[in-house]
């Protein structure tokens, strides 16, 4: 479900059934001559798009800081925001989505991912703004000292068993650490996604005119290698949203 398509009752009843709402997070930069601009945005959402009615999909946030490590932005398509620019706005965002009563937000974002532990300035930009907004919330709802109350005694047993307003807001990489795919920019793991995922924005023919050495292995990629990804990357999803693995 595309949130910006429901209506209020349709949002009712998903906050109710508790439907995990997800934030695709990503960023335009240059992968090559074969690939697409926005390659680290479009894995996160087509593969969201696979879980159909599972989720409700939030509009994507899709100007991240992608650095100019890859290739200067004259004539590549690479666009960078600083991430002190990012951060008001996805803590307006979260601030704004929490007032709707929303209590199971998750983002997603590829770029970078492999630093994911340690953070890059993207993701960090947003997990900052997740954890400042609902301390803002808990404050402006609960009163200052809310934690201090005598009513959140069992706080430690209930953060313990999951019961904690800090996973109201969580950032995801969208693919786990261990996954076992190729992780690279713009060889065979990330063309390989995108032969599976999104195939018309793809060129192979385009690998030829390369002359980076991270495009190298590009023309090894398939479809089928991607599905592979895909598969790893559904099964992480599937997991950290809270969602039923699927049959089969």
């Amino acid at each position: 479900m595309q949130f910006e398509r429901m209506r209020p009752p349709e949002i009712r009843d998903a906050v109710a059934r508790g439907l995990p709402f997800v934030l695709p997070i990503g960023v335009q930069e240059y992968h090559g001559e074969h690939l697409p601009v926005g390659m680290d945005l479009l894995a996160v959402t087509e593969t969201l798009a696979r879980l159909g009615d599972e989720i409700v999909l939030l509009p994507a946030f899709a100007w991240g800081a992608a650095s100019h490590a890859v290739a200067a932005p004259l004539g590549t398509g690479t666009v960078h925001v600083e991430s002190p620019a990012l951060l008001p706005f996805a803590r307006a965002l979260f601030a704004g989505l929490l007032a709707t009563g929303l209590r199971n937000i998750h983002g997603v974002i590829h770029h970078q991912t492999e630093n994911f532990a340690q953070g890059m300035p993207t993701d960090l930009a947003f997990r900052l703004a997740a954890r400042e907004a609902v301390f803002a919330h808990l404050e402006a709802t609960r009163g200052p000292g809310w934690w201090g109350k005598g009513e959140m005694a069992d706080y430690y047993e209930g953060h313990a068993a999951g019961d904690n307003p800090f996973n109201w807001i969580s950032i995801h990489p969208l693919l786990p650490q261990g996954h076992g795919y190729i992780f690279d920019h713009a060889g065979e793991g990330e063309t390989s996604l995108m032969l599976a995922l999104a195939p018309s924005t793809v060129d192979m023919a385009a690998c030829e005119v390369n002359d980076t050495w991270y495009t190298a292995t590009a023309q090894r990629a398939t479809a089928a290698t991607g599905e592979a990804g895909v598969a790893i990357m559904l099964a992480h999803l599937r997991r950290v949203l809270g969602l039923r693995a699927a049959a089969g």
